[in-house]
């Protein structure tokens, strides 16, 4: 269970993460484009040359902890070894969740 918001906390936030495995060429960036559109996130997700996938959405802290909480197993054909997460104020820049295609 998530703790109760504190009064002036903003209640947008952006999550951004790098996840490390078998990650491409699995559906992962599908799957969590799928996720983050039913939870309505805003951002993208892409591949990154180094194997990894980077994913840097935006909404409620509750909406953002059931996508880390996705991405740490994501499709059933991944295997994931390693999330990194950073938590920030949200931008409001993203119109909706898209896929990357200029990491790879």
């Amino acid at each position: 269970m998530l703790p109760a918001p504190v009064a002036d906390e903003p209640s947008h936030h952006r999550l951004s993460l790098r996840v490390r495995g078998r990650v491409q060429g699995v559906g992962y960036r599908a799957a969590t484009r799928k996720r983050a559109r039913q939870l309505a996130l805003v951002g993208w997700v892409r591949n990154e040359q180094d194997g990894s996938v980077t994913i840097i959405a935006e909404g409620s802290r509750e909406q953002l902890t059931a996508l880390r909480t996705f991405c740490d197993e994501g499709p059933p054909f991944a295997r994931v070894d390693q999330v990194e997460a950073i938590w920030d104020d949200a931008t409001g820049e993203f119109p909706g969740f898209d896929l990357q295609f200029d990491g790879r």
